[in-house]
């Protein structure tokens, strides 16, 4: 029972955190239902496309959060006040409710992001060697195609093949439950991409927002 306590604490809280929509709150407070513009996400692309660049970047910012309090902060806050040092455990658990929570959050209605952001800030805690793998297949695929969603979907890809080179000597935990949320990233982005093989995926084109604004 004293190991399972912590867990009944920490899980709920994570998924509640994790389900906060900073990007609806944020678009709400300037007057826009994110939900109802653009691409329709909640998440910091709609925000940077729909609401502007610097309510996106918080938007990630504050997402991000979402995922990396509960794998790392949780886990300290167990070993503090119950004395549990598990390992690796409450780190994942912890994290991949936060993540399910942004995706199905109870607060709207169950309709939530893709957990890009979340899952990136999860796992610093859980696998920071393997996220930076994703980080530089994210930025490569995103400067050659300036498509969020492939570059997206490309580190979701990677970033479970790493983590078994990576961790598989460790543990099957780890490497197991990132390939779950691969899929799970993936699979969010099954409308994107219908749009990528036919073309249509929208683009981030850096130069034409600057001269727009000129």
């Amino acid at each position: 029972m004293e190991r399972i306590l912590p867990y009944l604490l920490f899980v709920p809280l994570a998924y509640l955190l994790g389900a906060v929509p900073f990007g609806f709150l944020i678009a709400r407070a300037r007057g826009i239902d994110i939900r109802t513009v653009g691409s329709g996400n909640i998440g910091a692309t709609n925000v940077l496309r729909s609401v502007g660049k610097s309510w996106g970047i918080l938007t990630l910012v504050l997402d991000a959060l979402k995922g990396l309090l509960p794998a790392l902060g949780f886990p300290i806050l167990a070993r503090t006040i119950f004395d549990l040092d598990d390992g690796s455990i409450m780190r994942v658990v912890c994290g991949c409710t936060a993540v399910l929570g942004h995706n199905y959050p109870v607060y709207l209605k169950f309709k939530g992001g893709k957990g890009v952001a979340t899952t990136a800030g999860a796992l610093i805690g859980i696998a920071p060697t393997a996220l930076l793998v994703g980080l530089i297949t994210f930025a490569v695929v995103f400067g050659v195609s300036r498509m969020v969603a492939l570059g997206s979907i490309s580190a979701a890809i990677v970033i479970p093949i790493a983590s078994w080179w990576l961790y598989h000597g460790e543990n099957h935990l780890t490497p197991a439950v990132l390939t779950v949320l691969g899929i799970l990233v993936i699979w969010r982005h099954r409308a994107n991409i219908g749009r990528i093989l036919n073309g249509k995926e929208n683009r981030i084109e850096f130069r034409k927002q600057k001269s727009e604004k000129t």
